[in-house]
């Protein structure tokens, strides 16, 4: 859906072709040559207010991190570390740092200290950078451990005036500062070291996110991060002066693709809301032209759409069903390439304008020309909800080691259960058991420091990515899950536990669901409650609870689940059905380290922590008491006691 009908001012085929013969500093000072003051770069909410920087202060603010990084000592191949939130910052220490032939290292905000701790030690950083006195309180705790980071940078000053005497430590704006002062003192050293870059060299490393173990660290060059940029430039509906905005972690490969890849080589606006909260809100004042996020954040939105739906009166409602159920009927038709019919038509234009309109407003949609989902497999029902209310939203494929986001629907063949097509110049490949395999001048230079891990993941010039997919009639690949991860049952039926978890997060009272049964006579699941929806819902019928472990064990919330659950076996195939359940008493949490840091399940983690509870579905048991341990966001370790039911379906 979009509201916009105005033309892509699209980068031309040659200067897209020339992307690849420089380094992102670099292709920043083209860009400031040829956009200047005229365009807008950044923008970031601060306030209530938006505060734009033009192309040439994106330069110059970059050339003065770099200088001031260079003042400090910074040496070319040396390793930065990020812990930084989605502001303009972020984008000058990475730019500024890679303008001296120095790789970055994003990290998670979200991590605790020992992960940070243990993350910095791998790479050695030389010097770190963090966006506030909470992530320098995780580094200081710990700061004998850190023998190898000679500085650390902090950009937000709050909180940190009892923290000016120590010479670890120093400010954003103290670094701007000693990069002016050797501007003037040396005008042509940042064109110096700017053009001493080649783009084969790395720019940086990403930590996968290690649901199957220790994470790798991933080392991507310039080069690979401008023909990912190009692809896109080519093939998606974006152009110079259009709109991004910045909502995904900074340590997340698709933020990095698209914040300092492709927005960056497109000419485009990169925007920052000024908290995750108000993004919504963000949304309809900048009006993004593409958004491509995580499934989880399309599951959250569909959720909170249908429980207010619920909630709205008798009339709303009405309309709203069947919207649903006309703008369905032709996303179905459109997804298997038929004709939809005058009538339905028709009928689909006035429920789009009395009903999907609004509500995509309502929810800071409406000025989409795309919306893309990705980094975990997403239920088809997802899909097809924001289909049926107008948004062109589809589904994608990517791997931190191929640079982000390869595969994806086009326009007019988008099929729900599918990841699509290949973009331009990428090859995939499927082996006699299953696996996907790309080849693309995208995929990644290697795992640092891990010769072994990078000679079995890449072969004659091809990426294995260890997921297991096929191609459908059309030439869609549709991808089953981790290889690994294929479970089968005690007669032999294969089944792909990711397949069924999308579903049952498709339930507005289902935040994650993990299925087990590998070699058992039927599947189980853990399920964890959405505490919001489920919590509302239980109010709305005066039902008392205080806690998410006592909401998880009321027996009205056992029903909802229920329920729901058996909503998603009517759509499995009977080998593919769950028969017993449990809910959890707590929420799996990255913390904990039950959930990587992109929120993806730890399986192998989570069966080993909670073993006697899977055990316990399969012996007969109703009900079984439970000592389990729960992490603070203070560190702190506490107990939870209590008696989880096992429910039958």
């Amino acid at each position: 859906m979009s509201n916009r009908q105005a033309t892509i001012d699209r980068i031309d085929s040659g200067t897209l072709e020339s992307l690849t013969q420089y380094t992102f500093p670099q292709v920043l000072s083209r860009q400031a040559d040829l956009l200047g003051d005229d365009r807008i770069a950044l923008r970031e909410k601060a306030y209530g207010i938006w505060q734009a920087y033009s192309w040439s202060e994106y330069l110059r603010y970059t050339k003065l991190t770099a200088l001031g990084f260079y003042a400090l000592g910074l040496k070319r191949e040396e390793n930065i570390g990020l812990i930084l939130d989605n502001h303009p910052e972020w984008l000058f220490s990475e730019l500024g740092a890679q303008s001296l032939g120095a790789i970055v290292v994003p990290l998670f905000t979200s991590a605790v200290s020992h992960e940070l701790v243990k993350g910095l030690n791998r790479f050695e950083a030389a010097y770190v950078v963090v966006q506030d006195q909470e992530q320098a309180d995780k580094l200081l705790a710990h700061r004998e451990e850190l023998g190898h980071v000679r500085q650390l940078i902090y950009i937000d000053p709050t909180g940190m005036r009892n923290y000016r005497d120590d010479p670890w430590l120093i400010s954003f704006a103290q670094l701007l500062e000693l990069g002016d002062e050797l501007d003037k003192e040396q005008p042509d050293l940042f064109i110096k070291e700017l053009w001493e870059g080649k783009p084969d060299d790395v720019a940086l490393m990403i930590m996968t996110s290690g649901t199957t173990g220790e994470p790798k660290l991933v080392m991507i060059s310039h080069e690979n991060f401008t023909e990912m940029a190009r692809k896109w430039l080519e093939s998606a509906p974006i152009g110079i002066g259009d709109n991004w905005i910045s909502i995904t972690p900074t340590a997340w490969i698709v933020d990095q693709m698209w914040g300092v890849g492709i927005t960056l080589s497109g000419g485009m606006a990169m925007n920052f809301p000024e908290t995750f909260e108000t993004a919504v809100e963000d949304f309809r004042e900048i009006g993004p032209t593409v958004i491509i996020t995580s499934s989880l954040f399309w599951e959250d939105l569909a959720s909170k759409i249908r429980v207010k739906i619920n909630d709205a009166g008798r009339i709303k409602r009405a309309l709203y069903n069947l919207s649903q159920k006309v703008g369905g009927q032709a996303a179905d038709l459109e997804s298997d390439g038929k004709t939809v019919p005058f009538k339905l038509n028709l009928l689909r234009r006035l429920m789009t304008r009395l009903v999907s309109y609004p509500l995509m407003d309502r929810v800071g949609c409406l000025g989409f020309r795309g919306a893309y989902t990705g980094g975990h497999p997403i239920s088809p029902d997802v899909i097809r909800f924001f289909r049926a209310n107008g948004l062109n939203l589809k589904q994608c494929y990517g791997m931190t080691e191929a640079c982000g986001i390869f595969q994806v629907q086009p326009d007019d063949e988008v099929k729900p259960e599918t990841v699509g097509k290949p973009l331009p110049r990428t090859e995939i490949k499927i082996t006699e058991d299953q696996e996907v395999l790309v080849s693309s001048k995208s995929n990644f230079v290697g795992y640092y420091r891990n010769p072994d891990a990078t000679a079995e993941a890449l072969k004659d010039g091809w990426f294995y990515t260890g997921d297991a997919g096929y191609f459908d009639d059309d030439g869609h690949l549709l991808i089953i899950g981790r290889k690994e991860d294929i479970m089968r049952t005690d007669e032999g039926e294969a089944f792909s536990p990711d397949f069924i978890e999308t579903r049952l997060k498709f339930s507005p009272y289902i935040k994650e669901s993990v299925i087990w049964g590998e070699g058992q006579a039927y599947l189980t699941a853990f399920i964890n409650i959405d505490f919001g929806n489920a919590g509302n819902w239980a109010e709305e019928r005066k039902i008392p609870y205080t806690t998410y472990t006592d909401l998880s064990q009321q027996p009205a919330i056992e029903g909802l689940i229920r329920g729901e659950v058996r909503e998603v076996n009517n759509q499995l195939p009977q080998p593919m059905q769950l028969k017993k359940i449990i809910l959890l008493y707590k929420l799996l949490d990255a913390d904990d380290e039950e959930l990587t840091r992109t929120g993806k399940v730890r399986r192998k983690f989570v069966f080993k922590q909670y073993k006697e509870l899977i055990d316990a579905m399969y012996a007969d048991k109703t009900e079984l008491a439970v000592q389990g341990k729960v992490r603070y966001r203070d560190g702190q370790v506490g107990t939870i006691e209590t008696t989880v039911n096992i429910l039958d379906v």
